[in-house]
C-alpha cells in the first residue's frame, strides 16, 4: 500500500468533540456500548432471521409467499450486518469482548468472515475513508466509477443505470468472490493482508462449509433444487442491494470528498477533518430508518467515535454539529434517505461523464 501521510498536526477540532463526549458519557453515568437496546436488538432480529429460515424451508406456503419471506430473510440479515455485526466488530457492541468476538460472527453466518472485514473496514476503511487507492470500498472500477481520479470508461455513461444490477449482486460477489481473492491473494486491494493464525484458518473454512450446509444443502434437500435456487436468488438480491445502497449513501454522494494515493501521498487535514468532509448522514430523524440500518444514517458519528455503539450516535450528534460549525468543516446531512439516494445517484451519473 502506498504510504498515506495526515499532514495536519492541528487536533483542536477533534480534541473539542472528544473531551464533550467523553463528559456526556461520564455524566449521565452510560456506557459507551450498546447495553439493553442492542441487545434486544439482537434478540428481535436473530429471531426473525430463524423464524423466517424455518417457515421458508419447512412452512408449505405458496410460492409467492415464500418468496416473499425469503426476500424479507434478506432484508433481516442485511439489518444483523448493521446493528449486530458491525457493532461487535467494531468492539461497542458489549464491554465483553467474547460476546463482541461471538456476535461478530454473525458476519461468517452471513457468508463473510469477520477477521477480514476488521482490516478492511475497521483499519483501512475508517483510517483511510474515500482514498482512492487504498479504500477498498471504492475499488470497484472498472465496473463502477466511484470518484473523480480513477479511470474513466465509455460504459460508465449508463453507470447510474446499471449499478442498480451491480448492487443486487453485492452479497453474492461477496459470498462467491471478494473473500476467496483476499484469502489467496494476501491482499485487500492494494494492502497486505493480516496472516491468519491456525484459529482463522479453521473458522474461516468451517464458516464457508456451514454457510454450504445451512444455505444450500439443507433447503436443496427439503425443498428441491429449483425452489432453493429461486429463493436463494431472492434473498440474496434484498440482502446485497440493502447492504450496497446504505454504505454507498455515506461515501458516495454530492459535495463529499475524496483523495488519491496511487503513491506515497499526504493528506492536507487531519485525520478527525478528512473523515467529516469524506462522509454524509440521512434521515436523522426517522426512527424507524435509525432502527433497521444500525444507526449507519449518523455515518459522521460513527467515523468518528467506531468504538462507540450505534445507539448513541443521535444524542452525540448535536456536539460534532457544533464543532463543524465553529471550525468551518462541512457537515452534509440529508433530511430523508430518498434526498440521499438521489443525490447519490446524481453522483454515480456526474461521475459517469467523460473525465
Amino acid at each position: 500500500m502506498s504510504k498515506v501521510v495526515f499532514q495536519s498536526k492541528d487536533q483542536t477540532f477533534f480534541t473539542g468533540i472528544k473531551k464533550e463526549v467523553d463528559d456526556y458519557f461520564k455524566n449521565n453515568n452510560i456506557s459507551k456500548t450498546g447495553g439493553w437496546r442492542i441487545y434486544s436488538k439482537a434478540i428481535i432480529l436473530l429471531s426473525l432471521a430463524v423464524f423466517l429460515y424455518a417457515i421458508v424451508i419447512w412452512g408449505n406456503l405458496p410460492n409467492w409467499l415464500t418468496l416473499i419471506a425469503c426476500s424479507m430473510l434478506g432484508f433481516t440479515f442485511a439489518s444483523i450486518g448493521f446493528n449486530v455485526m458491525h457493532d461487535a466488530n467494531h468492539g461497542s457492541f458489549s464491554n465483553n469482548t467474547t460476546l463482541n468476538d461471538i456476535m461478530g460472527l454473525t458476519l461468517n453466518a452471513l457468508g463473510g468472515n469477520a477477521f477480514i472485514w476488521k482490516q478492511k473496514h475497521n483499519i483501512i476503511h475508517h483510517t483511510y475513508t474515500n482514498v482512492d487507492g487504498v479504500d477498498d470500498d471504492i475499488a470497484k472500477s472498472p465496473l463502477m466509477r466511484q470518484c473523480p481520479t480513477q479511470v474513466w470508461k465509455p460504459a460508465h455513461k449508463f453507470q447510474h443505470y446499471y449499478v442498480v444490477l451491480i448492487y443486487m449482486i453485492t452479497s453474492l460477489a461477496w459470498l462467491l468472490i471478494m473473500d476467496f481473492q483476499k484469502y489467496f491473494s494476501h491482499k485487500i486491494y492494494r494492502t497486505e493482508r493480516w496472516d491468519m493464525d491456525l484459529k482463522q484458518e479453521l473458522i474461516f473454512w468451517g464458516s464457508k462449509v456451514m454457510y454450504v450446509v445451512v444455505y444450500v444443502a439443507i433447503p436443496i434437500y427439503f425443498v428441491g433444487f429449483t425452489p432453493w435456487l429461486c429463493g436463494f436468488l431472492v434473498m440474496h438480491v434484498s440482502l446485497g442491494f440493502t447492504l450496497a445502497i446504505v454504505f454507498q449513501l455515506a461515501h458516495v454522494v454530492e459535495n463529499i470528498h475524496f483523495e488519491e494515493a496511487y503513491d506515497d501521498a499526504i493528506i492536507e487535514d487531519a485525520w478527525a477533518k478528512h473523515q467529516v468532509k469524506t462522509t454524509a448522514n440521512f434521515a436523522p430523524k426517522s426512527g424507524i430508518i435509525n432502527w433497521y440500518v444500525g444507526g449507519l444514517n449518523f455515518q459522521i458519528e460513527h467515523h468518528l467515535f467506531p468504538k462507540v455503539s450505534h445507539v448513541h450516535y443521535p444524542a452525540i450528534s448535536g456536539i460534532i454539529k457544533k464543532y463543524c460549525q465553529i471550525h468551518n468543516v462541512p457537515y452534509i446531512q440529508f433530511p430523508t434517505m430518498a434526498h440521499a439516494v438521489g443525490s447519490h445517484f446524481r453522483m454515480m451519473k456526474k461521475l459517469g461523464q467523460a473525465a
